[in-house]
C-alpha cells in the first residue's frame, strides 16, 4: 500500500486509502482506494499514469475517471490491478491484466430520490447482507469505481426505513458489472460479509 501511495502523491496530497483483502485468503483482491484533496490532483494523476507500467508490472495500466468528474466535489481515486503479479501493491494475484481507475465521488450528490424510480436496460446486481444502516450512498461508493452506474436502491422497511438487508445496483457495461461483483462479492462492510451476484441471468435487466 505504501508503494501505491507513494506513485500516487507525486500528484497531490492523499486524504486517505485503504485496500480491499479477501476477508478468507488474506491476499488484495488489487483494489485500492486513494482519495486526493483536490479533484484537479486526481486529474493529474490520470494525466501522467495513464499507460504507465509500474515497477514490477508486466502491463501497462489504464488510468481514467469511473464516472463524470463533473459529478463530485471530492477526488476519490480507485486503482485496479485485477490480475496482476505485483506484490509491491498488496500481495499475489493470478497474472492476466491490470488497470487502475480514478473516481471521484461525493455522497453530496446521491439521494434516495436519484436511486429510485425505473432505471434504465442495463446490468441488475443483487447485494445481500447489507447492515441496517446502509443506504444508497454506500452502494454508489462501493460501485461508482467500477463503472457507469445508473441505479441504485436499497430495500427498507416500511415500517422503521431501516435496511432489510439487500439492495440492488443497476450498471449500463456488463464487463464492468462483472468485475465489481468479482472484486466485492465477499467484501466486509463493517461487520457483515457481503454477497453479491447478478440479479437474474446474465441478461439484461
Amino acid at each position: 500500500m505504501q508503494d501505491l501511495e507513494d506513485m500516487f502523491s507525486h500528484y497531490g496530497r492523499i486524504i486517505n486509502s485503504r485496500v480491499l483483502v479477501d476477508q478468507a485468503s488474506g491476499v488484495s483482491r488489487g483494489v485500492a482506494f486513494i482519495r486526493f484533496d483536490k479533484r484537479s490532483e486526481a486529474e493529474d494523476a490520470i494525466k501522467h499514469l495513464n499507460g504507465h507500467t509500474p515497477p514490477g508490472s508486466a502491463e501497462p495500466i489504464t488510468v481514467k475517471f469511473a464516472t463524470n468528474p463533473n459529478q463530485a466535489r471530492g477526488s476519490q481515486v480507485m486503482s485496479q490491478m485485477y490480475h496482476g503479479q505485483s506484490r509491491r501493491f498488496g500481495g499475489p494475484v493470478h497474472h492476466q491484466a491490470q488497470r487502475f481507475r480514478f473516481s471521484p465521488m461525493s455522497v453530496d450528490h446521491v439521494s434516495s430520490s436519484s436511486a429510485s424510480g425505473n432505471s434504465p436496460n442495463g446490468w441488475c446486481i443483487f447485494i445481500y447482507n447489507l447492515g441496517q444502516e446502509a443506504d444508497e450512498a454506500i452502494l454508489w461508493q462501493l460501485f461508482g469505481p467500477f463503472g457507469a452506474v445508473v441505479n441504485v436502491k436499497v430495500i427498507r422497511d416500511f415500517n422503521t426505513s431501516k435496511c432489510k438487508g439487500f439492495g440492488f445496483v443497476t450498471m449500463s457495461n456488463y464487463e464492468e458489472a462483472a468485475m465489481a461483483i468479482h472484486s466485492l462479492n465477499g467484501y466486509r462492510l463493517g461487520d457483515k460479509v457481503l454477497q453479491v451476484s447478478f440479479k437474474t441471468s446474465k441478461g439484461h435487466k
